[in-house]
């Protein structure tokens, strides 16, 4: 029978066709979302909505340098002029002399539809001369020469206290008409894209028609000394996509490369490098498969942790050929008789390992454990049942030990077997481990890194950036949130009405310093219509007018333009969203009214920012029982960086939970395989003693821990377990070192598995570099007090 007709070479074939049919199917991805909870809490679900489709998330701060003051507003005004002319934008503000013009008009025309304050008792005769009485003692003020402009046509101060509600947070400095930064070296824009936080396709399309729109005003304006600075989360989103893309493919190539140089230095034989990486092929292929099976997409980092794949799948084809290099006779059936029990016990154990991942919440984590599972025991099912069937005979029978650098290093670790084997070893290993513990004592408070930033890929500089132009524009710090869901604008903006009042009482009490809300520049139908009605006729208000002013220094003569815009507004229509369209305001209303389609409908939620007091911070409990108080259906206070925080607890908290579990797998899985808990735990024993040596020189090299090291931590024990087990005797057999082509093949394979994750040690991902830093030290360590723990 042909070679290619054997059952396990057909089976391998359709595999491989079956696994390419998917991959060219398959939808790949680079965004974070992966890694956000499959299943969050009602809080971080509203956390997670910010991320995907908040404001935070579509809001783009730019900044222009460079030429001189008048020339970065002339760059300013043309590039905000090109931006609202796009399809890809959805409001640009520079803070221009026009747009607040436009927004100043727009309430003043409105006021009485805006203006909480407006009721039949207001413009009573009491009312109006009570609030006319206020206007007036105002003309002393700072804002005197505005108000006395104001005062003929809006002598009840309505405008007043809408200018000071827009006006609640700090606003950018000016200059030549349009926002500039502190240090006035920067001219500044606020822009909203059109695409949500999750479309990272779109908001980098929204990012080039920005530099592009850049470069041809600074064209236009024959300005070629000026460049702009772009950030905000859509930056981030779009760089961190670019980010892991570059990473992946550099990666992959690194590993590769150092795996193929490492083969070709141990066999150099050009056919055996071919046959020993079709397992590690043929592995990645149905890994990326079934991942794309299990999720209906693949991660990016996915793909990147698949180069650790590169470095482990290929120990089984160097256990093959190197260690049936020795055998007589039949090589591949003594190979498969004498050394295949230990791998495939090796194999499983990393199984257990990495199947601890599939458990995790968070889809990121879960592919990983499935990606390394499929291609793990692809890898070793061809090892086993392919390559002994099509390999040519007499390949990669040129073991490591054979060279002169190899038999060096071959003969280094034999010595250290040979002290393990001696009992001498024991020391040497206790030793360094109560020397880590006693590092990582030490270091117990500075040793973990808590914050959620530390897993981005953001660099520090860009994140920098964002700080320095979000404190130029005086962007609010949106740590605080009030949050209420509601089916219908309407529900929601009457919602917003009903916590607005509880928070006005908070504000009066100094529990907060203040708040925004969309309701107060898009009051509901309901509250416009009400105020609305509550406008007196003309006649009606004449005649109130003639007697509140009776007793003040103004005529009544004077307010014919006051009187005609209460009749006018009297017929006006209600105000709506379209209305503000082009404006700053626009970009303030849907910052804080979102809506969206689910299955039940158009569901909108309302944004309440609130402002803590100088150098205080908000205690959320106590708004939330104000809130519920009030008895307003579910709004929610929202402290958005405490959520953060108790997402990465949650993060963490996982995973310590699913190492345990696979660590407690992998102790099941010895104990039984090995029939004696003892033989078990000397196969941990160098593992644990690895585990503490990496963490403390982690900690040596300034390296704080994060959840991904713990990670790391469970991949020592899966990977190295391959290694420990070789070491392994039953009780009362005898135990001398390992031969030479054994000690070739371990020593080889713990090289590429070297490459492999120390190639996740040079990621600008710490997802990958997390991994990569702890894995590649911790499974050369293991190899080596493998050894020296090897005793009778």
């Amino acid at each position: 029978m042909s070679r290619l007709l054997r059952p396990a070479v057909v089976v391998w074939l359709l595999a491989l066709i079956g696994s390419l049919a998917v991959i060219a199917n398959t939808h790949f991805t680079a965004d974070m979302s992966a890694f956000l909870p499959r299943h969050p809490t009602e809080q971080q679900s509203l956390l997670v909505d910010q991320l995907k489709e908040g404001t935070l998330s579509r809001t783009l701060l730019i900044g222009i340098e460079g030429s001189d003051p008048a020339g970065r507003a002339k760059l300013s005004r043309g590039l905000t002029r090109a931006l609202m002319q796009s399809e890809l934008i959805a409001t640009a503000n520079n803070g221009s002399d026009e747009s607040s013009a436009q927004e100043r008009e727009l309430l003043f025309r409105h006021r009485y539809l805006l203006s909480p304050a407006v009721t039949p008792e207001h413009f009573s005769v009491e009312g109006l001369r009570e609030s006319i009485a206020n206007s007036i003692d105002m003309l002393a003020s700072p804002v005197g020469v505005l108000l006395k402009k104001l005062l003929p046509r809006d002598p009840t101060g309505e405008i007043m206290q809408l200018f000071s509600a827009l006006g609640g947070g700090s606003m950018p400095n000016s200059q030549f008409g349009v926002w500039a930064s502190q240090d006035g070296q920067r001219a500044l824009l606020m822009v909203q894209t059109r695409a949500a936080g999750s479309d990272t396709d779109g908001q980098e399309a929204a990012i080039n028609a920005v530099r592009l729109a850049f470069a041809e005003a600074a064209e236009q304006s024959a300005i070629d000394d000026a460049k702009i600075e772009l950030s905000g989360a859509p930056v981030f989103a779009v760089e961190a996509r670019a980010t892991i893309k570059s990473e992946i493919r550099r990666l992959a190539v690194i590993s590769a490369l150092g795996t193929i140089a490492l083969l070709g230095f141990a066999y150099r034989s050009a056919t055996a490098i071919m046959f020993g990486l079709l397992p590690v092929l043929s592995g990645a292929l149905a890994g990326i498969a079934a991942v794309s099976l299990g999720f209906g997409s693949v991660h990016g980092i996915t793909i990147g942790f698949g180069t650790t794949l590169i470095g482990e799948a290929v120990d089984y084809t160097i256990y093959y050929f190197v260690q049936s290099s020795s055998a007589d006779g039949d090589r591949a059936q003594r190979w498969i008789e004498r050394f295949w029990p230990t791998i495939r016990l090796g194999v499983l154990t990393s199984i257990c390992g990495f199947a601890a991942l599939l458990g995790s919440g968070f889809p990121g984590l879960a592919q990983l454990g499935l990606y390394s599972i499929v291609g793990l025991i692809t890898a070793a099912a061809i090892t086993r049942y392919v390559l002994p069937i099509i390999c040519p005979a007499g390949i990669g029978q040129r073991p490591l030990g054979n060279g002169g650098l190899g038999k060096r290093a071959t003969a280094g670790l034999m010595h250290l077997n040979r002290l393990g084997a001696q009992g001498r070893g024991n020391w040497i290993v206790i030793g360094l481990a109560l020397c880590a513990a006693a590092v990582i004592f030490q270091a117990r408070d500075r040793l973990w890194d808590d914050r959620l930033s530390g897993l981005s890929p953001i660099p520090p500089a860009a994140q920098a950036l964002d700080q320095k132009l979000r404190s130029d524009l005086g962007a609010p710090d949106l740590r605080y949130l009030v949050i209420i869901r509601r089916h219908g604008q309407e529900a929601a903006l009457a919602a917003s009405e009903e916590a607005g009042r509880v928070l006005d009482r908070l504000v009066d009490a100094n529990v907060i310093a203040g708040y925004n809300s969309a309701a107060r520049f898009l009051p509901s139908q309901a509250s416009q219509q009400q105020r609305r009605d509550a406008l007196p006729e003309r006649a009606e208000l004449q005649r109130n007018l003639n007697e509140a002013v009776r007793s003040l220094p103004l005529s009544a003569s004077r307010l014919g333009g006051f009187v005609d815009d209460v009749a006018a507004a009297r017929t006006a229509p209600l105000l709506d969203r379209d209305q503000f369209q082009g404006s700053s305001l626009a970009m303030l209303i849907d910052s804080l009214l979102m809506h969206r389609k689910t299955a039940t409908g158009e569901e909108w939620t309302a944004l309440l920012p609130l402002r803590a007091a100088a150098g205080q911070d908000i205690d959320p409990s106590r708004i939330q029982a104000a809130l519920a108080a009030a008895n307003i259906e579910g709004a929610l206070c929202l402290d958005l960086a405490g959520e953060s925080a108790q997402l990465y607890s949650a993060y963490l908290h996982e995973v310590i939970l699913l190492s345990c579990a696979g660590l407690a797998a992998i102790a099941v899985l010895l104990t039984i395989a090995l029939r004696s808990p003892r033989r078990m735990l000397h196969v941990l024993a160098p593992l644990l003693a690895t585990v503490l040596i990496v963490i403390a020189g982690l900690s040596l090299a300034g390296i704080k821990l994060t959840l991904l090291h713990l990670i790391g931590v469970l991949l020592i024990f899966a990977v190295g377990s391959n290694y420990a087990l070789f070491f392994d005797r039953p009780a009362g057999e005898a135990q001398a070192p390992l031969d030479t082509a054994t000690l070739s093949s371990l020593l080889l394979a713990n090289m590429a598995t070297l490459i492999g994750f120390g190639a996740l040690a040079l990621a600008k991902v710490p997802v990958l570099n997390a991994i990569g830093v702890t894995v590649g030290p911790g499974a050369v360590l293991a190899l080596l007090l493998a050894a020296l723990l090897a005793k009778s």
